[in-house]
């Protein structure tokens, strides 16, 4: 059965390619991010091809937004079977005592409020069809803090346990919930974390085979059509030399 699937961030990186998999699978979209221009052209790229799709331009981090936006979906998309909370950041790689206020706002604003937004306007639709599916992109992160981390690693952290706690809430009923948790994916992560730098964004993933946008998007589709008796609770994918969050062998 076709599904209605909600992707936020899905302009680049692994939200795209979540696009483009789910799109593959006969899926209708409805895909958030701020970029207009870029939803547009991912909407006419996936339209092409035969893909349902509505785009809604907007930052999870404004919440009077997404609360307009949801209320005024076409019936015809109100239920959502499957969000795919994706819209996340990192923002330096500093100490935590020579961190920047405003970097820290931006990750937690986006990567934990954004994401208890998303979760507070779908998922209660969700509990009264007794039916759908979360799937949160959290991190290696969330698992272990690892140098010049700190902030970010705790949102991953609050991910996870946001992820467990919404679990165990809609336990007596059909919904299946998520957490994703990948390692070294080479998107344009880095490049947003150092504020353009694209040299130091590219030492990131020097000397090593790192992961893809559609390496994440695969697990993302593959536990959306699991068996219904079947709840993937929690992945984590790192690339073949990255054993945690510190641990990266490069060659």
């Amino acid at each position: 059965m076709n599904k209605i699937v909600l992707i936020t961030g899905a302009t680049s990186g692994i939200g795209q390619a979540c696009a483009r998999k789910f799109a593959e699978n006969g899926d209708k979209l409805i895909l958030t991010g701020r970029n207009e221009h870029r939803l547009a052209e991912l909407r006419k790229e996936l339209s092409e091809k035969g893909t349902q799709v509505l785009t809604l331009a907007f930052d999870v981090r404004d919440r009077e937004k997404a609360e307009k936006f949801f209320r005024e979906l076409p019936i015809e998309w109100q239920e959502v079977d499957v969000l795919v909370n994706n819209a996340g950041l990192a923002l330096g790689l500093e100490p935590e005592y020579k961190g920047d206020h405003d970097d820290w706002e931006t990750m937690i604003d986006t990567n934990i409020k954004g994401l208890l937004t998303m979760t507070r306007l779908v998922v209660p639709g969700m509990v009264t069809r007794n039916r759908g599916h979360i799937i949160n992109m959290g991190s290696v992160a969330g698992d272990a803090a690892y140098a010049g981390g700190n902030v970010y690693c705790a949102t991953k952290a609050a991910v996870k346990a946001l992820t467990d706690g919404l679990r165990i809430d809609v336990a007596d009923t059909a919904i299946r919930v998520t957490n994703l948790k990948p390692g070294l994916v080479e998107t344009n992560f880095s490049n947003i974390r150092f504020h353009g730098d694209s040299d130091r964004a590219a030492n990131v993933y020097k000397g090593i085979k790192p992961l893809t946008g559609d390496d994440i998007a695969d697990v993302a589709v593959y536990a959306a059509n699991a068996p219904e008796h079947v709840q993937i609770a929690e992945v984590l994918i790192l690339a073949t030399h990255q054993a945690s969050g510190s641990v990266i062998v490069r060659k």
